[in-house]
């Protein structure tokens, strides 16, 4: 039996025993009705539980009422005036609620508008670059760099086609970066070649710039350069801008609050939420919050883990892993990590020296990003603890640590010539200890993987991913998303950097934050959307792309000579030599035929023998006036082969003609 049961059968027998009980449950029942009417015209959910409490004061004796009464004020409240005083809190509770979570729901101006192009770091990883634009001004978010995937012969880097940038530069106020990675500020030096703009950024990000320049020969460039403090506002034009501290695998990363008269937009950047990160200094929320109660009008929030469940984990959790690795390791210790990961060259150091290693750092950009960062003061390290390449072998192998480039494979990296055994003063031994503390960027793990067969071929033992604190992430899990979601309480928002799946994802986390489903929108490269207070919406697609680049001369390569990379690759080349007796139609002699990457060195006998007879074929066939066109004949030369080869191979080679008429 129920409570609800055993209060009915309480009242029957009260009834039963007191003849005046009915009056007073005529009373109770009008009551009831009071309370009914007044809940249900005030919308106020459980009227039935307050219903069971004042049933349960009308049971209580006088004496009971008086003790309860003695704390009240000296005007008594009486039971209907209860209830409203009731309802009047919980409604006043949910508006708040509505103004806390919502602050700018009912900001509906159009007045003011702003337009954000990305035009790059979306559909991929990497090359992350964005302008916001008003009436009359803009500056550009960042300006990465991202890598080439297989089919990209001979291409070391990739950056963004500047075109939409040169048809706006007269608006552009500045440069504004967020933190020092390649995929942020990798393109900064090839964009200076042709525009020049303030680059405002925190000391860090400017210092590794700086080497950029000074590799790219432009040096006099650093007139341009502009640090930052944070929690400082900075008036550029139409944007009052701030950057705040936010925690990443990189030191001194910033969120951005870009102020404009159209409202307050947050771009995190690339980021995580470290509690307890190596410097001491987490992410600075009480500032994301403070800005999410004066009103946040749009977030642009990093999407690359988005699918990852839970926190991602302190980079001081890879701390513990190293000083196993090194406690019980009696060769050299070799760690490679991204060059910018100071942090966690900084780890391996200090563990390093705590088992009295010397250091031999190894890597043009590891040894300039790593001294870069001593001489700002930012890590504090001894130079004596240092030793040069060609002083290793001075020491016992259970007396060096090396650190080095090369986490992804990259052919021309240092730990790839060793791997190789083509670096000038280190070769692998069996008994070396090789960490690799990155994870593969996508795109580069078969690079990666072939490092790691070289390293075990060698005998190395190699610790990789088989650690799982080897490496930790620096980009928001789900939880830290939702976190940045609640704390700046966007009326809009635009998931960034990443592929498409990422956004998504992130927009899903998003829509279960509170964010309403028409209030997101997915961006591409070249999408410019337009915001106010009152809408966002795609405008236009501006002109995107990819600028190749021969990392070795710092030259940029043609887009067609990498589409006819890719075709050699692919398909193959054929080089046909023939003479021609223009009065007879007839070859001279015997056309000399080449082939690449098409049929086997045996099969090419038999392969020439068939691209003569088809070429004698044609010639035979062949109308006048087409032999007066040598243009017009080579094209009707590489239909006829091409089709043909089509037919037998199932490949498009590039045929290459050449034919003399006599």
């Amino acid at each position: 039996m129920n409570m609800n049961e055993n209060n009915e059968n309480n009242t029957t027998i009260n009834n039963a025993q007191n003849p005046n009980s009915s009056s007073k449950n005529n009373k109770r029942y009008k009551y009831k009705n009071r309370r009914k009417k007044l809940a249900d015209s005030l919308n106020v959910e459980g009227a039935a539980k307050q219903e069971t409490h004042s049933q349960t004061n009308a049971n209580q004796s006088p004496t009971n009422k008086k003790k309860k009464n003695r704390n009240l004020p000296t005007k008594l409240i009486g039971d209907e005036d209860w209830q409203i005083e009731i309802a009047k809190s919980i409604e006043a509770n949910r508006i708040s609620h509505e103004n806390r979570l919502y602050p700018l729901k009912y900001n509906n101006s159009s007045e003011h508008k702003i337009r954000i192009t990305p035009l790059g770091g979306l559909g991929e990883i990497g090359g992350n670059i964005t302008i916001f634009e008003t009436n009359n001004d803009a500056i550009i978010v960042d300006i990465g760099m991202s890598f080439p995937d297989g089919t990209m012969h001979g291409v070391d880097i990739i950056i963004p086609d500047f075109d939409y940038v040169r048809k706006i530069k007269d608006k552009i106020r500045a440069i504004i970066i967020t933190h020092a990675h390649e995929d942020h500020i990798g393109a900064v030096p090839y964009f200076f070649k042709e525009f020049q703009f303030p680059i405002y950024a925190t000391p860090l990000a400017l210092g590794m710039i700086s080497n950029k320049f000074e590799e790219h020969g432009l040096k006099n460039e650093r007139k341009w350069f502009r640090p930052v403090e944070k929690r400082k506002v900075y008036e550029i034009g139409d944007f009052d801008i701030e950057w705040i501290h936010i925690t990443h695998s990189i030191i001194d990363a910033s969120a951005l609050a870009i102020k404009t008269k159209a409202g307050t937009i947050i771009h995190t950047g690339d980021f995580k939420i470290d509690q307890t990160p190596i410097d001491n200094y987490p992410s600075d929320l009480g500032r994301l919050a403070h800005y999410g109660e004066e009103g946040v009008l749009c977030l642009l929030s990093d999407s690359t883990n988005s699918y990852k469940e839970g926190y991602t984990k302190s980079e001081s959790s890879v701390g513990p892993t190293f000083d196993q690795i090194f406690a019980k390791t009696k060769g050299r210790v070799i760690m490679s990590t991204f060059s910018s990961n100071i942090h966690r060259v900084y780890q391996a150091i200090t563990y390093g020296l705590k088992y009295g290693r010397k250091v031999c750092v190894i890597g043009r950009s590891m040894e300039r990003n790593l001294y870069t960062t001593m001489e700002l003061g930012y890590i504090k390290l001894d130079r004596k603890i240092f030793i040069d390449a060609d002083e290793v072998s001075k020491y016992k192998d259970n007396e060096v640590l090396i650190v080095t480039t090369g986490s992804q494979g990259e052919t021309m990296s240092a730990l790839y010539r060793m791997a190789t055994d083509e670096h000038k003063f280190i070769k692998i031994k069996p008994s070396d200890q090789i960490i690799i503390s990155a994870k593969a960027i996508p795109g580069n793990e078969t690079s990666v993987s072939a490092v790691l067969d070289y390293l075990l071929k060698a005998g190395a033992k190699v610790a990789y991913q088989e650690f799982s604190e080897i490496h930790v992430s620096g980009h928001a899990s789900i939880e830290e998303q939702k976190l940045m979601l609640t704390l700046t309480k966007p009326k809009f928002f635009l998931p960034i950097h990443g592929e498409y799946n990422h956004i998504n994802k992130h927009k899903e986390t998003a829509i279960k934050c509170g964010i309403a489903e028409r209030n997101i929108y997915l961006m591409s490269d070249g999408d410019q959307i337009e915001l106010c207070q009152k809408y966002i919406k795609r405008l236009k697609t501006v002109k995107t792309g990819k600028v190749f680049v021969d990392n070795q001369i710092n030259k940029q390569i043609a887009h067609d000579v990498v589409i006819d990379r890719q075709k050699l690759a692919d398909n193959g080349i054929v080089v046909i030599i023939a003479q021609l007796d223009k009065a007879s139609k007839t070859l001279i002699n015997k056309p000399r035929v080449f082939s690449y990457g098409l049929v086997a060195d045996k099969q090419d006998g038999v392969f020439s023998k068939e691209m003569v007879e088809i070429l004698g074929q044609f010639f035979i066939n062949i109308k006048d006036e087409v032999l007066n066109d040598p243009k017009f004949l080579e094209n009707q030369i590489r239909q006829v082969l091409r089709k043909h080869i089509f037919r037998k191979i199932k490949k498009y080679p590039t045929i290459v003609p050449t034919i003399f008429i006599m």
